[in-house]
């Protein structure tokens, strides 16, 4: 297979752009003297990193102070729960004075599809302006020993779990946000804890997530649905090499996984090439700089062990386990129905071609009807002119799927704060009925 070669053509990349790099100083560019032999080396050693998989690390977080409640708040992130699967990272809002009115915190699940999570920083900064945030930060299985496991999706879904209860344990529940293919381990995860004490989970919102990929298959969906899982071994599955800590694991590579996302989704690649390149050569380098950062963060593609990827392609898009009732994790049925009275928001978006419209919002009705006695809050929007990636990232993003997750999270904790009972034990639970927006 290819592994062994493509490891070596990296590390002699970032040799090479590593001492281009030292060679030309590495200072930070200026508008007044941008075009210069210093600059377009530091560009080009950037372009050949990020075009390799060259990055020996992902990109850093590093979220400064972020605007909020009328002020700029900093920010502090540190790493709270650690399983062989990932870390739980925790962005805190460092407030000087105590908040009048604190909000629950986000449990962001990121999706585990070839990158790592630093694509969602732009996510994680939204967040913060009104909330403290938890980040699923999963590992590259390439760093991961094989005496670690086999890392199944049975494995990220109890991380999922113990990641809510850890965050739960340092103050609060958590309302769970998933991205994509997190929305199917996040909501297993929900229904397994529906019944813990105290209720990690408050509310669960899913994002362009395919629960069940029988609705309106993409292009995608059809190629999974039509190729076996041996066809996906013998053409999609390598070995890491040494001196990698995961040396000897099986794994579909992120190089493989970004040949598949130019193939398939050229475009988004190609709008962040540009939107770089063009701030480059007009001299600005301050919108050159953004852009990098995003563009790097969208080329940090990690390895997916083959356990979680064949998973995935049978449980999600061949057995459609989870919207048939079907599916263990553990030896612990997955119910979704013991999601009844669990608030629930999903968002789609009318341009996504990953994953078909109804694909997420049948999630409402696999959680079944809440019990007489009780309230519940659930909510469905459909995003116009929005794709895939912009449900989490972009103008759609920030001016209508984040102030519509904001609206669903103050309502649910205004009918917790109103359902105490005597005991002043919280009901998570919300209004009846859905809101849609085309």
């Amino acid at each position: 297979m290819w592994y062994a070669f493509i490891d070596a053509q990296r590390r002699l990349t970032r040799a090479f752009a590593g001492a281009l790099l030292a060679e030309s100083g590495g200072s930070a560019p200026s508008r007044s003297h941008w075009f210069t032999p210093e600059n377009a080396t530091d560009a080009f050693s950037q372009w050949l990193l990020r075009s390799a998989c060259a990055f020996e690390q992902p990109p850093p977080f590093a979220i400064g102070p972020v605007a909020g409640d009328g002020r700029w708040i900093a920010v502090e992130e540190s790493v709270v729960a650690s399983l062989p699967a990932g870390a739980l990272r925790r962005f805190r809002r460092n407030l000087t004075t105590p908040c009048a009115d604190p909000k629950l915190p986000v449990l962001l699940c990121a999706p585990l599809a070839g990158h790592h999570a630093v694509m969602l920083r732009e996510t994680v900064e939204t967040l913060l302006e009104e909330r403290d945030v938890f980040l699923t930060d999963w590992a590259d299985a390439r760093d991961v020993p094989r005496e670690a496991g086999p890392l199944s999706l049975d494995d990220y879904v109890l991380a999922v779990e113990h990641f809510a209860g850890a965050a739960c344990a340092l103050g609060s529940p958590v309302h769970a946000v998933a991205i994509c293919q997190a929305a199917v381990p996040a909501l297993a995860a929900a229904a397994l804890s529906a019944a813990a004490q105290p209720r990690p989970i408050a509310s669960v919102s899913l994002l362009g997530g395919p629960i069940d990929t029988r609705l309106n298959p993409t292009v995608m969906n059809r190629f999974a649905n039509t190729h076996t899982l041996d066809w996906f071994r013998d053409h999609a599955i390598d070995i890491v090499p040494p001196p990698c800590r995961g040396a000897g694991r099986r794994v579909y590579p992120g190089f493989v996984q970004q040949a598949a996302l130019l193939a398939v989704h050229p475009e988004r690649h190609l709008h962040l090439e540009s939107d770089y390149w063009s701030c480059w050569f007009a001299g600005d380098m301050a919108g050159a700089a953004r852009a990098l950062r995003s563009l790097n963060e969208y080329a940090a593609v990690l390895d997916m062990a083959e356990c979680y990827f064949l998973d995935i392609v049978r449980v999600v898009f061949q057995d459609h386990l989870l919207p048939r009732n079907l599916w263990s994790v553990a030896g612990r049925h997955v119910d979704s129905a013991a999601l009844r009275d669990m608030p629930l928001c999903t968002i789609e978006g009318d341009c996504d071609d990953i994953t078909g419209a109804q694909q997420c919002h049948c999630a409402h009705a696999l959680c079944g009807a809440a019990r007489p006695a009780s309230t519940r809050i659930r909510r469905r929007l459909t995003v116009t002119q929005c794709n895939h990636y912009e449900l989490f990232t972009g103008p759609r993003w920030r001016d209508a799927v984040f102030p519509a997750l904001r609206a669903f999270w103050s309502e649910a904790e205004d009918i917790a704060s109103n359902g105490r009972d005597e005991r002043g034990t919280t009901t998570l639970a919300g209004v009846s009925g859905s809101r849609s927006a085309a």
